[in-house]
């Protein structure tokens, strides 16, 4: 579709077919939506976050639309949290990351699944290309959001950044089967508050000239950055509101709250110079699991801990890396996180060795104590030739390494579940504290 109207001019566009107009009507001219967007600076805006909807849920819905209509909540069982809720549980008062059994309490008759997140990490990825496909600068967030900057995207595209955008959308909902929302700024603070405005199939523009005046109403919970326990010193000294800040000096606010108080007194005045940067390199790769009852058991526990180190050792050979460091991470029956770390001269992908490490952290952790939570991850990566090098001290482990590489070729071919292992562990010994 050509453009009738330059960026500069545009007003208005429709978010279903992408139309732009020099002004707002109640419908599109050309496809009769009634859902425009229109704001004075919509053709000169660049800077966006595109965030899907209820990603989870949504998902699930598209693959079974028995559950179009009902309430949806994706998450790890009694004993789990939630990950995500459609809209519909949402309305009924549930959020994410809340307890399940709370989350019943609100919406009993809520369908629940268990996260199927080889499923989501793919069905993301088909989003992250179609991004890719209008701007090279694409900065991930998370599996289901990322910033993008499209400035200097209008000869490339034929459009304004805002309807490359509206056209992306509408592309996403007919092509992969989920929505999203987009919020459209002049900076990547202000564009992640304006996708949140109008979810979920959300349009939200802020510009320059209302940015001040739209900030100063609202909490200094807005600001990236500021959390409860932030807050409530912010409240402490008179200061709730982002209006506030924005009335004091900055080197009061430096003064008062060090380098927390310039980013106050930046984002506060829609001041956000940060540049939308390409994926950002991993820190780490990890796998976790909630328990439905508390294990205290080492050898059931350990049963878990191979299962992640083979989700974390299948993740690292996907992305092609190695890291230096293990991690280990348990939650306690009173919710209290214990993480310990163990670093390897050589680094490793290998689910045996992996798992190995953890094993012998995990011993030290097993003393009765009930745990509701494992996880186990790998950091600190290096060149991924470097990993695994033969060990003479260990004449078994390349015999190891080279059928897990056979384990890992039948499951290439015929799933995950093709071959599972039959394991025996001898209690590992506890290293002296």
């Amino acid at each position: 579709m050509s453009l009738a109207i330059n960026g500069g001019d545009m007003k208005a566009l429709c978010r279903d077919c992408g139309r732009p107009a020099a002004s707002a009507t109640p419908r599109c001219a050309a496809c009769g939506s009634p859902r425009l967007a229109a704001h004075p600076e919509l053709g000169t805006l660049a800077v966006a976050h595109l965030d899907c909807d209820a990603f989870y849920a949504a998902i699930e819905k598209r693959d079974d639309p028995s559950l179009a209509d009902k309430p949806v909540i994706v998450g790890g069982g009694k004993r789990g949290v939630v990950a995500t809720a459609c809209y519909i549980a949402r309305i009924r008062g549930v959020r994410s990351a809340m307890p399940m059994f709370k989350a019943l309490e609100a919406c009993p008759d809520a369908v629940v699944i268990r996260p199927n997140m080889e499923k989501y990490a793919a069905v993301g990825r088909e989003v992250r290309q179609m991004m890719l496909a209008l701007t090279p600068l694409v900065e991930p967030l998370s599996i289901d959001e990322a910033f993008m900057d499209l400035a200097g995207t209008e000869r490339l595209h034929g459009a304004p950044p805002a309807v490359s955008l509206a056209r992306l959308a509408a592309r996403i909902e007919k092509e992969i089967g989920i929505t999203v929302s987009i919020g459209l700024s002049f900076n990547k603070f202000l564009a992640k508050i304006a996708s949140d405005l109008e979810k979920p199939r959300g349009f939200s523009v802020i510009g320059r000239a209302e940015a001040l005046t739209f900030l100063a109403e609202k909490p200094v919970g807005l600001i990236w950055g500021v959390g409860k326990a932030m807050q409530a010193r912010l409240a402490a000294d008179g200061i709730r509101l982002i209006g506030t800040l924005q009335r004091m000096d900055e080197a009061t606010l430096a003064r008062r709250y060090g380098s927390m108080g310039l980013r106050l007194a930046r984002l506060s005045r829609a001041d956000d110079r940060r540049p939308v940067e390409p994926r950002g390199e991993t820190k780490s790769i990890s796998a976790e699991t909630t328990f439905d009852a508390d294990i205290a058991d080492l050898h059931q526990l350990l049963s878990v801990l191979r299962s992640l180190a083979e989700k974390v050792s299948r993740r690292l050979k996907k992305a092609d890396m190695a890291g230096r460091t293990v991690t280990l991470k348990l939650k306690t029956a009173d919710f209290r996180i214990r993480t310990r770390s163990r670093q390897l001269a050589d680094p490793t992908r290998l689910a045996d060795r992996i798992h190995a490490v953890g094993a012998e952290m995990l011993a030290r952790e097993t003393d009765g104590t009930k745990f509701r939570l494992l996880g186990i991850g790998v950091s600190d990566f290096a060149a991924p030739e470097l990993a695994d090098p033969l060990d003479l001290a260990d004449p078994d482990a390349g015999r190891r390494a080279r059928a897990e590489a056979a384990i890992d070729a039948i499951r290439g071919k015929f799933g995950n579940q093709a071959v599972e292992l039959g394991l025996v562990f001898d209690r590992p010994a506890r290293p002296k504290r």
